[in-house]
């Protein structure tokens, strides 16, 4: 299978095959009125997911490459506005109209892994996003209503005690004060406070940056 276009519709979700623009699967969704959907690029697990419900917070997994339906995972009592899928395909990442939690499940046998606290009093999720990580998810990245980005550090959960990897002390150091750095926190979660104005719909993108004065290469985190 080559290239792949994922086409999100109110009630049906498309995949093309880009090169000769032959459908290869249709499915059918429940009504998904903001084409809320996920999508992980790896090959090895290479993964659709979408709503599986429009009165509680459930996500229907589908194996892209196999055309079948892989799992279907419950993660929150509410409707779900948010959710992404790890670069690798290990992990999605879920929120619902809630918004106070942020769930992680392993996506090979539906399992819950994490489940971060967002905050006390309800927002809205505006986006999720994984750093580009080949293998633990070592950030995940969240914007809200309350106009603050949320960092979280799953790939460190089960390790409270150890140093921060060369990796993740590079990338958030570049974006947090020296005061507030320690992600092993245990709490595993940072907030940069007012980073937008509050209701303005915001997005995260992380992504690798090579350095082209010296080969090396680092993360970025931006927010529109």
């Amino acid at each position: 299978m080559g290239q792949l276009l994922v086409v999100i519709l109110q009630d049906k979700a498309y995949l093309f095959e880009i090169n000769s623009l032959s459908i290869v699967d249709i499915i059918d969704t429940v009504p998904n009125i903001k084409g809320l959907c996920a999508f992980s690029p790896c090959l090895d697990a290479c993964y659709l997911a979408l709503p599986a419900s429009t009165t509680k917070g459930s996500a229907l997994l589908y194996n892209v490459m196999n055309c079948h339906l892989h799992c279907e995972i419950d993660a929150h009592c509410s409707p779900l506005v948010a959710m992404a899928l790890s670069s690798n395909g290990m992990y999605i990442a879920t929120a619902s109209e809630q918004g106070t939690i942020i769930r992680v499940h392993l996506v090979s046998d539906a399992t819950k892994s994490y489940s971060f606290r967002r905050g006390t009093y309800p927002s809205t999720i505006f986006s999720l996003t994984f750093g580009p990580s080949k293998q633990l998810p070592d950030i995940l990245a969240a914007s809200s209503s309350s106009g603050s980005i949320h960092l979280f550090t799953p790939g460190f959960a089960s390790h409270p005690r150890r140093e921060l990897s060369k990796s993740a002390s590079g990338f958030l150091g570049s974006i947090i004060p020296g005061a507030v750095s320690d992600v092993l926190d245990p709490a595993y979660h940072h907030v940069l406070h007012n980073t937008v104005p509050a209701g303005v719909k915001s997005y995260i993108v992380i992504r690798k940056v090579e350095n082209l004065t010296n080969s090396s290469s680092s993360e970025l985190l931006a927010c529109r």
